[in-house]
């Protein structure tokens, strides 16, 4: 039986840091992922870039407002973004597909039981979805905080066994990460209150943080999902986590039982 994997990987993974597009480490994410559905997993890629994609390709010689510069780079760029996935995921052979989505369509009802049939269908037919927030009509009171939300309701939805959420850091830390007594909390039984670690901020070109990615761990975790929070910038990460994971530093949210 397969087992049905949701990986999310932010805009701090995928970017360099001038803010431009990492082709190396987006080939590299799609290796291990090609590695993965050879060993019987099913995955599910949330992908955040397309702003940061469309940003480097347009110069815009007028001043546009918040709204519109999201609606104007992410249109763009999730046509480079999705192109380049593509590309990457042909040479092993892979059919991809897009999954463009908003909030709504995550209340009870038709849309809800679309998506989750298209998905579905695309899974059964051996298609990776890829799936982002479709920015280009999702604004203020109608996004999702982040990525970090869309995966973790993305990995309900479709049922997953695990949520892995691929940050720029290695997980949870009993401190701030870049002092040197800090440790990661490797762990996180159900109901654990972790939210004295946890700082408010904001990622470099992303919406989310690892305030974000504790409170979708933490939902996930109830409603019966492992989740783990990773370094995507570590080498064969996700191949590490599944193969080996007492070697590569990770925090690990233990799934409540389900009803």
């Amino acid at each position: 039986m397969k087992r049905r994997i949701v990986i999310k990987v932010g805009s701090n993974v995928l970017t360099r840091p001038d803010g431009k597009l990492d082709v190396t480490r987006m080939s590299a994410l799609v290796d291990q992922i090609a590695w993965l559905r050879r060993e019987n997993y099913e995955v599910i890629l949330v992908s955040s870039g397309a702003v940061a994609c469309g940003r480097r390709e347009l110069t815009v010689d007028h001043s546009l407002d918040s709204v519109e510069q999201r609606q104007l780079f992410s249109a763009v760029g999730q046509v480079k973004l999705v192109g380049l996935y593509y590309d990457l995921f042909r040479e092993f052979g892979i059919h991809v597909g897009q999954v463009l989505t908003m909030k709504e369509n995550f209340q009870p009802g038709e849309q809800y039981r679309n998506q989750q049939a298209c998905m579905t269908v695309m899974l059964e037919n051996d298609v990776l979805p890829i799936v982002n927030e479709n920015d280009t009509v999702s604004v203020t009171e109608l996004m999702f905080t982040d990525n970090d939300e869309l995966s973790g309701l993305i990995a309900q939805m479709m049922q997953a066994d695990t949520l892995i959420l691929l940050s720029n850091i290695d997980g949870i830390y009993d401190g701030h990460p870049d002092n040197p007594s800090s440790r990661i909390i490797p762990t996180v039984e159900p109901g654990t209150d972790l939210s004295q670690y946890i700082k408010e901020e904001k990622s470099a070109f992303g919406r989310g943080g690892m305030h974000s990615k504790y409170t979708t761990a933490q939902k996930v975790q109830q409603a019966g999902i492992r989740v783990i929070i990773a370094n995507g910038e570590r080498d064969d990460i996700l191949i590490d986590l599944m193969r080996q994971p007492t070697t590569v530093p990770h925090t690990a949210f233990i799934p409540a039982p389900k009803a």
